[in-house]
């Protein structure tokens, strides 16, 4: 057969050569969620606001508490509010495409990055960024609910920390399947026990409002101050990767057609960037609550979200109903989001090694690998040092979401050098993409030694609007540079059914890989080298040789 082959339609496949170590084991697993695939139209039988609610219930953590009381009790009401306002209006504008991206192409957000200026393996760099994104936020919002169970149970700190790690095993096995049912039915209950008793506070006590917005914090005098505004800021935009979680249930949206289009775009903006409007409130709620429990109790509870809605709960019910609707609280919270902590952050890893080693393990090994580093991190008692660690990760992910919504925004629809539909298949791309591996190195790489004063004290404050802006700049600058001659590997993929259907969606016609003899739809496949037939997208991952892979080309 000829290494330009042309499939109009399936072919019958010739006898299967022997599959890649792992594939039969990683069909059979990845089939309930497709991970580390593209969502097919026959998977995909959610509503578009059974995805956005699922989606949005990732959004339950306390962590925002937490950042919004570090930043509250540091640098004053006014500064805090103004440093969420910032870090909002940035994840929002930059969430955008990438969730657009993600639900009208069902990928997820390693594959979009590979695609979107960063190439086959160049995305590996972004996957480990995302993947400690996940387990940083799993150790914090596992280390609220410990406190949470010392509090309610009496248990020590350290087994707290392991008993909230075992506990969402069992949930993450799964997939998108459990998890849709989990976000629905936690909701309700979730939002009752979080704005109750901000709404009785503020009601019964006026006063509690006036000492919130004249609070001058520790380190100012209750004036607005730049650099307190921009070093708040960065501690919350270390939040900015969340989109990447969002798009691990956006990607499960169905078709955008005339008759859904009000109802899809309300779920996507809603549940892609809109996450970022409750997570911006929340973390005013927890200035609230630090303010509030500094007046009632002292400072030092301050911080930890547990004791904040302990005192707002001890203010508004019987003395013998306080401790456990906190727990409660706590509890429902850390579930529903480290489910999905530890979900993305399996996927992220298992994307990385697949491509890496050429070899799948399976995901539930990741999802253990992601959990250890989670437990290591709370042992070590991370919450102690917690706006440090988020102010430093911030300048990473800060550099990889602007890149590659630069790329989406800029790039595919101002200059036209990166291809317009997303491309994630293995022989299609090439291996590294200069665009933005290059604007990420250096965007990270100069944020990262501004923000540890190696460029001068005055310009620290400044290592993410370094971040967001030199990623900014250099994307389509590399892209004019390059002529956008490294995004594609080669531009035919060997079938002539076209990749989208004429709504602009993914096409749902059904080719069957003839390595693993399962079904897949047309986006997931690509014509084998070296048979008249298709290979999908994970066989050709797992493909050690190479037998399968379309050579560079047309």
């Amino acid at each position: 057969m000829s290494a330009e082959p042309r499939l109009a339609e399936v072919a019958e496949p010739e006898p299967a050569q022997q599959a890649a170590p792992g594939t039969d084991q990683a069909v059979k697993e990845t089939l309930e969620d497709y991970t580390l695939r593209f969502a097919p139209r026959s998977y995909r039988r959610w509503t578009p606001m059974v995805v956005a609610t699922t989606a949005l219930g990732g959004i339950a953590y306390m962590a925002d508490f937490s950042i919004g009381a570090g930043i509250g009790l540091a640098h004053g009401t006014g500064n805090a509010l103004l440093a969420i306002a910032v870090a909002a209006v940035v994840i929002f504008v930059t969430g955008f495409p990438l969730a657009y991206y993600g639900a009208r192409y069902n990928i997820d957000l390693d594959l979009i990055t590979r695609g979107s200026g960063f190439g086959y393996f160049g995305s590996v760099l972004t996957s480990v960024i995302f993947a400690s994104f996940t387990f940083i936020f799993f150790a914090l919002e596992g280390s609220i609910m410990a406190q949470g169970l010392k509090l309610g149970l009496g248990l020590p700190l350290w087994l707290g920390y392991l008993v909230s790690t075992l506990m969402v095993i069992p949930l993450v096995i799964y997939g998108m399947t459990a998890l849709s049912k989990l976000q629905v039915w936690t909701t309700p209950i979730w939002l009752l026990l979080m704005v109750g008793p901000l709404v009785y506070l503020v009601a019964t006590d006026p006063g509690t409002v006036d000492r919130f917005l004249a609070y001058a914090g520790t380190d100012g005098d209750g004036g607005i101050n730049t650099a307190s505004v921009l070093l708040g800021a960065g501690v919350c935009l270390s939040l900015i990767a969340q989109i990447g979680e969002q798009i691990d249930y956006l990607r499960f949206m169905p078709p955008k057609t005339e008759a859904n289009k009000r109802s899809w775009w309300t779920a996507v903006v809603m549940a892609g960037p809109g996450w970022v409007v409750l997570g911006a409130l929340k973390q005013a709620i927890g200035v609230f609550l630090a303010v509030y429990i500094i007046a009632e109790v002292g400072a030092s509870a301050a911080p930890e979200p547990i004791q904040q809605f302990k005192g707002a709960f001890d203010a508004m019910m019987p003395s013998w109903l306080v401790v456990p609707l906190a727990v409660v609280l706590v509890v429902i919270s850390q579930i529903k989001i480290n489910v999905t902590n530890a979900y993305s952050g399996s996927l992220a890893w298992t994307n990385s090694f697949t491509r890496v080693t050429r070899r799948y393990p399976g995901r539930m090994v990741f999802v253990l690998v992601n959990l250890g580093f989670a437990l290591a991190l709370m042992e070590a008692d991370m919450f102690s040092f917690l706006n440090s660690i988020l102010g430093f990760y911030s300048n990473c992910a800060i550099a990889w979401v602007v890149t590659v919504a630069t790329d989406i925004g800029i790039n595919k629809y101002v200059l036209k050098l990166s291809p317009h539909a997303p491309e994630f298949r293995r022989g299609m791309l090439y291996a590294v993409n200069p665009v933005g591996v290059v604007a990420f190195v250096a965007a990270s790489g100069l944020s990262i030694a501004m923000y540890f004063h190696a460029l001068g004290d005055a310009l620290q404050p400044y290592s993410p609007v370094a971040a967001a802006v030199i990623a900014f700049v250099l994307t389509p600058l590399m892209a004019v540079i390059t002529k956008g001659r490294y995004y594609l590997r080669r531009t035919d993929d060997g079938i002539a059914e076209p990749l989208l259907d004429e709504d602009g969606n993914p096409s749902a016609v059904a080719y069957e890989c003839h390595v693993c003899r399962q079904q897949f739809e047309r986006p997931d496949v690509a014509a084998c080298r070296t048979h008249d037939a298709v290979v999908c997208s994970l066989c050709l991952s797992t493909d050690k040789v190479g037998d399968h892979v379309l050579p560079a080309g047309a």
